[in-house]
Protein backbone atom coordinates (compact mmCIF):
# COMPACT_ATOMS: atom_id res chain seq x y z
CA UNK A 1 0.00 0.00 0.00
CA UNK A 2 1.29 3.83 -0.88
CA UNK A 3 1.84 5.84 2.12
CA UNK A 4 0.92 9.42 2.09
CA UNK A 5 3.44 11.76 -0.03
CA UNK A 6 6.25 13.31 2.06
CA UNK A 7 7.85 16.71 1.39
CA UNK A 8 11.70 17.05 1.10
CA UNK A 9 12.40 20.42 1.04
CA UNK A 10 16.29 21.31 -0.65
CA UNK A 11 16.47 25.05 -0.23
CA UNK A 12 13.80 27.07 -1.89
CA UNK A 13 12.55 24.13 -3.50
CA UNK A 14 10.74 20.87 -2.57
CA UNK A 15 9.67 17.81 -3.93
CA UNK A 16 6.85 15.20 -3.30
CA UNK A 17 7.41 11.69 -3.02
CA UNK A 18 6.33 8.41 -2.32
CA UNK A 19 7.27 4.80 -1.55
CA UNK A 20 6.32 4.09 -5.40
CA UNK A 21 9.72 6.64 -6.75
CA UNK A 22 7.15 9.24 -7.96
CA UNK A 23 8.87 12.55 -7.73
CA UNK A 24 6.91 15.85 -8.57
CA UNK A 25 8.99 19.03 -9.03
CA UNK A 26 7.31 21.88 -8.26
CA UNK A 27 8.08 25.18 -9.98
CA UNK A 28 8.39 26.78 -6.92
CA UNK A 29 12.41 27.16 -7.63
CA UNK A 30 15.24 29.45 -6.67
CA UNK A 31 14.84 31.66 -9.58
CA UNK A 32 12.01 33.08 -8.33
CA UNK A 33 13.13 34.43 -5.57
CA UNK A 34 16.57 35.53 -7.93
CA UNK A 35 14.54 38.03 -9.83
CA UNK A 36 12.16 38.75 -6.98
CA UNK A 37 11.66 42.62 -6.37
CA UNK A 38 12.34 42.72 -2.48
CA UNK A 39 15.54 41.25 -3.22
CA UNK A 40 18.24 43.76 -2.20
CA UNK A 41 22.60 44.03 -2.49
CA UNK A 42 22.87 46.74 -0.06
CA UNK A 43 26.57 47.89 -0.65
CA UNK A 44 27.01 50.32 2.93
CA UNK A 45 30.00 52.89 3.23
CA UNK A 46 30.89 53.55 6.43
CA UNK A 47 32.94 56.65 7.84
CA UNK A 48 35.83 55.29 10.08
CA UNK A 49 37.78 58.64 10.74
CA UNK A 50 39.01 59.16 13.85
CA UNK A 51 39.61 62.71 13.23
CA UNK A 52 35.84 63.10 13.06
CA UNK A 53 34.44 60.24 15.53
CA UNK A 54 36.98 61.60 17.80
CA UNK A 55 35.59 65.28 18.14
CA UNK A 56 31.48 63.63 17.96
CA UNK A 57 29.09 63.42 20.86
CA UNK A 58 28.00 59.78 19.29
CA UNK A 59 30.77 57.58 20.39
CA UNK A 60 31.78 55.14 17.56
CA UNK A 61 31.48 51.82 19.32
CA UNK A 62 27.44 53.41 20.06
CA UNK A 63 27.43 54.34 16.49
CA UNK A 64 28.97 50.58 15.22
CA UNK A 65 26.57 48.66 17.36
CA UNK A 66 23.37 50.35 15.54
CA UNK A 67 24.98 49.31 12.01
CA UNK A 68 25.33 45.84 13.15
CA UNK A 69 21.41 45.52 13.95
CA UNK A 70 20.77 47.15 11.09
CA UNK A 71 23.04 44.88 9.06
CA UNK A 72 21.53 41.87 10.49
CA UNK A 73 17.68 42.66 10.09
CA UNK A 74 18.42 43.32 6.39
CA UNK A 75 19.91 39.60 6.12
CA UNK A 76 16.83 38.63 8.14
CA UNK A 77 14.33 40.60 5.62
CA UNK A 78 15.48 38.13 2.79
CA UNK A 79 17.19 34.66 2.96
CA UNK A 80 18.65 35.91 -0.59
CA UNK A 81 19.82 39.98 0.71
CA UNK A 82 23.06 40.52 0.03
CA UNK A 83 25.15 43.22 2.50
CA UNK A 84 28.67 44.46 1.51
CA UNK A 85 30.42 46.77 3.74
CA UNK A 86 33.02 49.31 2.94
CA UNK A 87 35.30 51.09 5.07
CA UNK A 88 35.45 54.71 3.80
CA UNK A 89 39.21 55.85 6.12
CA UNK A 90 41.23 59.24 6.36
CA UNK A 91 44.05 57.83 3.67
CA UNK A 92 42.32 54.40 2.17
CA UNK A 93 39.25 52.71 1.93
CA UNK A 94 38.66 48.31 1.82
CA UNK A 95 35.78 45.99 2.33
CA UNK A 96 35.51 44.84 5.82
CA UNK A 97 32.35 42.27 5.00
CA UNK A 98 30.61 40.58 2.43
CA UNK A 99 28.22 38.15 2.58
CA UNK A 100 28.15 36.20 -0.29
CA UNK A 101 31.20 34.53 1.26
CA UNK A 102 29.97 33.65 4.34
CA UNK A 103 28.27 30.46 4.44
CA UNK A 104 27.45 30.43 8.16
CA UNK A 105 25.28 34.26 9.16
CA UNK A 106 23.94 32.64 12.32
CA UNK A 107 25.96 32.08 15.32
CA UNK A 108 29.66 31.47 15.59
CA UNK A 109 30.26 31.24 19.48
CA UNK A 110 27.16 30.94 20.83
CA UNK A 111 27.18 34.60 21.92
CA UNK A 112 28.57 37.05 18.90
CA UNK A 113 27.01 36.71 15.73
CA UNK A 114 29.17 35.10 12.86
CA UNK A 115 28.63 38.75 10.85
CA UNK A 116 29.50 40.72 13.91
CA UNK A 117 33.06 38.99 14.71
CA UNK A 118 34.21 38.96 11.53
CA UNK A 119 33.03 42.61 10.69
CA UNK A 120 35.17 43.53 13.73
CA UNK A 121 37.96 41.62 13.26
CA UNK A 122 38.56 43.14 9.30
CA UNK A 123 37.19 46.58 10.45
CA UNK A 124 40.02 46.80 13.44
CA UNK A 125 42.62 45.24 11.06
CA UNK A 126 41.71 48.24 8.65
CA UNK A 127 41.81 51.06 11.14
CA UNK A 128 45.44 49.84 11.89
CA UNK A 129 46.24 50.15 8.72
CA UNK A 130 44.34 53.09 7.82
CA UNK A 131 46.14 54.99 10.37
CA UNK A 132 49.88 53.57 9.52
CA UNK A 133 49.15 54.84 6.09
CA UNK A 134 48.75 58.41 7.39
CA UNK A 135 51.83 57.97 9.64
CA UNK A 136 53.85 57.82 6.26
CA UNK A 137 51.98 61.10 4.61
CA UNK A 138 51.36 63.51 8.06
CA UNK A 139 52.21 66.21 5.80
CA UNK A 140 49.11 65.77 3.51
CA UNK A 141 46.56 64.82 6.11
CA UNK A 142 42.94 65.71 5.64
CA UNK A 143 40.12 66.03 7.67
CA UNK A 144 38.07 64.77 5.40
CA UNK A 145 37.46 61.09 4.92
CA UNK A 146 38.42 59.33 1.43
CA UNK A 147 34.50 59.02 0.12
CA UNK A 148 35.22 59.15 -3.87
CA UNK A 149 37.04 55.43 -2.99
CA UNK A 150 34.84 54.05 -1.46
CA UNK A 151 32.08 55.41 -3.78
CA UNK A 152 34.23 54.26 -6.63
CA UNK A 153 34.84 50.82 -5.01
CA UNK A 154 30.86 50.13 -4.51
CA UNK A 155 30.11 51.00 -8.31
CA UNK A 156 32.95 48.35 -9.25
CA UNK A 157 31.47 45.68 -6.94
CA UNK A 158 28.14 46.12 -8.30
CA UNK A 159 29.00 46.27 -12.31
CA UNK A 160 30.80 43.04 -11.50
CA UNK A 161 27.41 41.73 -9.87
CA UNK A 162 25.83 42.89 -13.08
CA UNK A 163 28.03 41.04 -15.52
CA UNK A 164 27.99 37.49 -13.54
CA UNK A 165 24.51 37.04 -15.32
CA UNK A 166 21.03 38.07 -16.08
CA UNK A 167 19.74 37.30 -12.56
CA UNK A 168 20.66 39.40 -9.32
CA UNK A 169 19.41 41.26 -7.06
CA UNK A 170 18.72 45.04 -6.99
CA UNK A 171 21.61 47.19 -5.99
CA UNK A 172 21.67 50.18 -3.63
CA UNK A 173 24.47 52.09 -2.02
CA UNK A 174 24.34 53.77 1.33
CA UNK A 175 26.35 56.54 2.84
CA UNK A 176 27.06 56.30 6.40
CA UNK A 177 29.22 59.79 6.54
CA UNK A 178 30.06 62.33 9.12
CA UNK A 179 32.60 63.86 7.91
CA UNK A 180 32.86 67.07 6.42
CA UNK A 181 33.53 67.01 2.58
CA UNK A 182 36.83 67.34 1.00
CA UNK A 183 36.15 69.81 -2.10
CA UNK A 184 39.50 68.25 -3.40
CA UNK A 185 37.41 65.19 -4.78
CA UNK A 186 34.66 67.06 -6.18
CA UNK A 187 35.54 65.74 -9.64
CA UNK A 188 35.75 62.24 -8.43
CA UNK A 189 32.97 61.71 -6.59
CA UNK A 190 31.17 64.10 -9.20
CA UNK A 191 32.08 60.79 -11.38
CA UNK A 192 30.92 58.07 -9.34
CA UNK A 193 27.54 60.05 -8.92
CA UNK A 194 26.90 60.04 -12.50
CA UNK A 195 28.16 56.61 -13.04
CA UNK A 196 25.84 55.79 -10.24
CA UNK A 197 22.87 57.28 -12.33
CA UNK A 198 23.68 55.43 -15.82
CA UNK A 199 23.90 52.31 -13.97
CA UNK A 200 20.48 52.91 -12.01
CA UNK A 201 21.88 52.79 -8.80
CA UNK A 202 20.50 54.79 -5.88
CA UNK A 203 22.96 56.04 -3.61
CA UNK A 204 21.22 56.98 -0.22
CA UNK A 205 22.94 58.90 2.65
CA UNK A 206 22.25 58.87 6.41
CA UNK A 207 24.54 61.79 7.10
CA UNK A 208 25.44 62.15 10.91
CA UNK A 209 27.95 65.27 11.09
CA UNK A 210 26.85 68.42 12.36
CA UNK A 211 26.37 70.44 8.43
CA UNK A 212 25.04 68.98 5.63
CA UNK A 213 26.83 67.26 3.32
CA UNK A 214 26.78 69.05 -0.22
CA UNK A 215 28.33 66.02 -2.45
CA UNK A 216 25.36 63.30 -0.78
CA UNK A 217 22.98 65.42 -1.52
CA UNK A 218 24.00 65.64 -4.57
CA UNK A 219 24.67 62.14 -4.78
CA UNK A 220 21.11 61.41 -3.53
CA UNK A 221 18.61 63.58 -5.51
CA UNK A 222 20.91 62.94 -8.55
CA UNK A 223 20.52 59.31 -8.41
CA UNK A 224 17.26 59.26 -6.86
CA UNK A 225 18.18 58.21 -3.39
CA UNK A 226 17.07 59.35 -0.26
CA UNK A 227 19.24 61.59 1.72
CA UNK A 228 18.54 62.10 5.51
CA UNK A 229 20.32 63.89 8.38
CA UNK A 230 18.96 62.48 11.89
CA UNK A 231 17.93 64.81 14.23
CA UNK A 232 18.51 62.79 17.72
CA UNK A 233 21.64 60.23 17.13
CA UNK A 234 20.54 57.91 19.80
CA UNK A 235 17.70 56.35 17.82
CA UNK A 236 19.09 56.23 14.74
CA UNK A 237 18.57 52.84 14.26
CA UNK A 238 15.15 54.03 14.15
CA UNK A 239 15.70 55.58 11.20
CA UNK A 240 18.36 53.12 9.77
CA UNK A 241 15.08 50.47 9.86
CA UNK A 242 12.26 52.98 8.72
CA UNK A 243 14.11 54.61 5.98
CA UNK A 244 16.53 52.59 4.73
CA UNK A 245 15.96 49.07 5.25
CA UNK A 246 13.19 49.98 2.14
CA UNK A 247 14.32 47.92 -0.69
CA UNK A 248 13.81 49.38 -3.98
CA UNK A 249 10.14 48.09 -4.85
CA UNK A 250 8.83 49.18 -1.62
CA UNK A 251 9.71 52.78 -1.91
CA UNK A 252 7.17 53.50 -4.30
CA UNK A 253 4.33 52.66 -1.91
CA UNK A 254 5.78 54.72 0.92
CA UNK A 255 6.33 58.23 1.72
CA UNK A 256 10.47 58.92 2.18
CA UNK A 257 12.27 61.93 3.04
CA UNK A 258 12.55 64.09 0.01
CA UNK A 259 15.73 66.47 -0.68
CA UNK A 260 15.76 70.26 0.79
CA UNK A 261 17.36 72.81 -0.86
CA UNK A 262 20.03 70.60 -2.24
CA UNK A 263 23.71 72.63 -2.19
CA UNK A 264 24.47 72.37 -5.48
CA UNK A 265 27.56 74.86 -5.23
CA UNK A 266 30.37 73.67 -6.87
CA UNK A 267 34.40 73.68 -6.20
CA UNK A 268 36.86 75.07 -7.96
CA UNK A 269 39.30 72.77 -10.28
CA UNK A 270 42.37 75.76 -8.85
CA UNK A 271 42.32 76.02 -5.26
CA UNK A 272 39.39 73.19 -4.59
CA UNK A 273 37.54 75.34 -2.73
CA UNK A 274 33.98 75.78 -2.94
CA UNK A 275 32.22 78.64 -4.66
CA UNK A 276 28.97 80.36 -5.33
CA UNK A 277 29.99 82.12 -8.59
CA UNK A 278 33.36 81.20 -11.09
CA UNK A 279 34.61 80.84 -14.75
CA UNK A 280 33.78 77.70 -16.27
CA UNK A 281 35.87 76.34 -19.80
CA UNK A 282 33.51 75.87 -22.15
CA UNK A 283 35.17 72.93 -23.68
CA UNK A 284 36.26 70.82 -21.08
CA UNK A 285 33.46 72.82 -18.44
CA UNK A 286 36.22 72.81 -15.84
CA UNK A 287 35.48 75.35 -12.86
CA UNK A 288 37.66 78.21 -11.72
CA UNK A 289 37.13 80.67 -8.84
CA UNK A 290 39.55 83.38 -10.56
CA UNK A 291 40.16 84.12 -14.33
CA UNK A 292 43.05 82.43 -16.15
CA UNK A 293 44.53 83.18 -19.62
CA UNK A 294 44.36 79.43 -20.47
CA UNK A 295 42.38 76.55 -19.12
CA UNK A 296 44.91 74.48 -16.81
CA UNK A 297 42.71 70.94 -18.32
CA UNK A 298 42.39 71.22 -21.67
CA UNK A 299 44.72 74.06 -22.24
CA UNK A 300 42.07 76.33 -24.41
CA UNK A 301 42.70 79.91 -24.17
CA UNK A 302 40.23 82.55 -22.66
CA UNK A 303 39.35 85.66 -22.97
CA UNK A 304 41.29 88.71 -24.50
CA UNK A 305 44.22 86.55 -24.66
CA UNK A 306 42.00 84.32 -27.68
CA UNK A 307 40.85 87.76 -29.11
CA UNK A 308 44.72 88.90 -29.53
CA UNK A 309 45.64 85.23 -30.97
CA UNK A 310 42.72 85.21 -33.52
CA UNK A 311 43.88 89.01 -34.36
CA UNK A 312 47.21 87.54 -34.33
CA UNK A 313 46.27 85.04 -37.17
CA UNK A 314 44.32 87.74 -39.65
CA UNK A 315 47.37 89.72 -39.54
CA UNK A 316 49.30 87.11 -40.57
CA UNK A 317 46.71 85.72 -43.15
CA UNK A 318 46.65 89.40 -44.74
CA UNK A 319 50.28 89.88 -45.09
CA UNK A 320 50.33 86.42 -46.66
CA UNK A 321 47.92 87.29 -49.13
CA UNK A 322 49.30 90.69 -50.10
Amino acid sequence: MASAPSKLYTGSSFFLSDKNNTHVFHSYSMFDFVIADDVSLLVVLMDTNPFFWSTFSLQFSDFLSHVLTFLNSILLLNQLNQVVVIATGRNSCGYIYDSSTTSDHGLETGTMPALSSNLLLKLEEFVDKDEQLGKVDSEGAIASSLLSGSLSMALCYIQRVFRSGPLHPQPRILCLHGSPDGPEQYVAIMNAIFSAQRSMVPIDSCYVGSNNSAFLQQASYITGGVYYKPPQLDGIFQYFSTIFATDLHSRTFLRLPKSVGVDFRASCFCHKQTIDMGYICSVCLSIFCEHHKKCSTCGSVFGQAQADVLSAANRKRKTLDT
